[in-house]
């Protein structure tokens, strides 16, 4: 049975999450039902991570297995034709090796979140950031975040719900940069727990905001108590960048995601 890949964008606006679910449209879903009206075949889409409802993906990494065997450019066309009009697409189709799976098989992951600090209300950006009135400080956004790269216990910054086995991860990336009124937290890590990335981001932005000094994200994080963490950022803000892969399974996931952003940000475009 010949395992394919796929690397998949969409915007998370009109889903409840990546998961298939009973309450609403989700992505896993619209992929499944794309693949079965293209090749009648029911088939269980993977993904390297599961979103929550109203977050997006640059790169998302998707396996599917089929009965059938299809030129990997004729799935990614059909799936896209029956993708019509949903806001998901797939990038890219390849056979997958032996033993590849998109969740498991991935050695790194990486997330960016996104807020736009200006008093105007958003027009072309509006449900693919989070807008804050400004003015905000990244530079002690980036001094306090320092404080949470290596291996730590996330308890602050884990969602209540978070059904991992251990709240211990490494943070291996967190930058905050700014681009006039645009600022980027860009995180990635093996895996991440349950709302870690919006809860690290409205913790940060309460240091950008001057409520927090920089130093207080670093206590909040040896506390180990879900109430210190500061507000959960908004879904809306936060993308799925790429997943990554270690030898004959390394893909440009990461280079399409970063082209993608870099060509976003010039025209005012825009977990876990």
């Amino acid at each position: 049975m010949p395992r394919f890949r796929l690397i998949v964008e969409y915007d998370g606006a009109p889903f409840v999450g990546w998961q298939r679910q009973e309450n609403g449209p989700s992505v896993q879903g619209a992929l499944e039902d794309a693949v079965e009206r293209f090749c009648g075949e029911r088939v269980t889409a993977v993904a390297a991570g599961r979103t929550d409802a109203g977050v997006h993906a640059r790169a998302m990494t998707v396996h599917v297995d089929l009965e059938r065997s299809v030129e990997p450019g004729v799935l990614r066309d059909a799936v896209n034709h029956h993708l019509k009009p949903l806001p998901v697409a797939a990038l890219s189709a390849t056979r997958a090796d032996e033993g590849f799976h998109a969740r498991f098989s991935a050695t790194a992951r990486a997330y960016e979140y996104l807020i736009v600090a200006r008093r105007a209300p958003l027009a072309l950006s509006a449900g693919r950031a989070w807008r804050l009135p400004g003015p905000i400080d990244v530079e002690a956004m980036a001094r306090a975040g320092a404080a949470l790269i290596g291996k730590h216990d996330f308890t602050t910054f884990r969602a209540a719900q978070c059904q991992a086995a251990s709240p211990v991860k490494t943070l291996s990336e967190l930058k905050v940069t700014a681009m006039d009124d645009r600022v980027r937290i860009f995180a990635r890590a093996p895996s991440f727990l349950h709302h870690q990335v919006r809860s690290i981001a409205g913790s940060l932005v309460e240091v950008g905001l001057g409520r927090w000094a920089p130093e207080r994200v670093a206590a909040a994080l040896a506390a180990r108590e879900r109430r210190v963490c500061g507000r959960v950022a908004p879904a809306e803000g936060l993308y799925f960048l790429w997943a990554e892969y270690e030898g004959a399974d390394a893909s440009g996931a990461k280079d399409r995601a970063a082209h993608a952003d870099d060509e976003g940000r010039g025209d005012d475009a825009d977990e876990d």
